[in-house]
């Protein structure tokens, strides 16, 4: 079967699965996509197991610009085929917070250049590149990458600045890694509680 004909194939799938209500509970708190079918993340994970790896796949239903087809793309695509310069192209692409956390957890987090990628995008002033930081730090921290001295630092005066400032969204993105950051150890704890201390938040 041709790529096209595939991609209008799982298009047409959505109808058996959608969710009206959480497309329009996603609307109503402001999260707006091109078409929204509110299909469960379950069954799209369901979904990208029948069709499995497909870089070709994936690319062609990321362009498509639509919630499900965007999922379903970062659960498709081969970890392995996943260069960094094609990562580049998909996150200023992205216009959602879910998709942003889509595309870190899916297969950012899983990549060799994750770390890197991170705390570029963390020196960033646009909001869906810090999201995708923040949850690829989170990732990388469940997993026990410890990150060095010079980085640490670095992420910590980052997450503190993010989290006083004035996006709700990322300030939740950059706590949560922090919680993360924590987990790693009681020196890691130690110095997270000291620096979020400095900015009257106790951990």
């Amino acid at each position: 079967m041709e790529i096209t004909d595939t991609v209008k194939q799982i298009k047409q799938s959505f109808r058996l699965v959608m969710n009206g209500p959480a497309a329009a509970s996603m609307r109503e708190k402001g999260i707006n996509y091109k078409l929204n079918w509110g299909v469960p993340y379950i069954e799209l994970k369901k979904m990208a197991e029948q069709y499995g790896k497909s870089a070709e796949l994936a690319i062609a239903l990321w362009k498509e610009d639509i919630r499900e087809c965007q999922i379903l793309a970062t659960l498709i695509m081969p970890v392995s085929e996943f260069k960094e310069d094609l990562a580049s192209v998909w996150i200023e692409q992205v216009t959602t917070q879910e998709i942003a956390e889509m595309l870190a957890s899916n297969l950012i987090s899983k990549e060799p250049y994750a770390l890197r990628l991170a705390y570029q995008w963390l020196a960033t002033t646009q909001s869906y590149y810090e999201i995708c930081g923040y949850n690829i730090m989170s990732r990388l921290f469940m997993k026990g990458e410890a990150p060095g001295e010079a980085d640490i630092n670095e992420f910590i005066d980052q997450a503190i600045t993010d989290i006083s400032g004035k996006s709700t969204a990322i300030a939740h993105a950059a706590f949560n890694a922090v919680n993360k950051f924590c987990d790693l150890g009681e020196v890691y704890y130690r110095i997270a509680r000291s620096a979020m201390r400095k900015i009257g938040i106790e951990l």
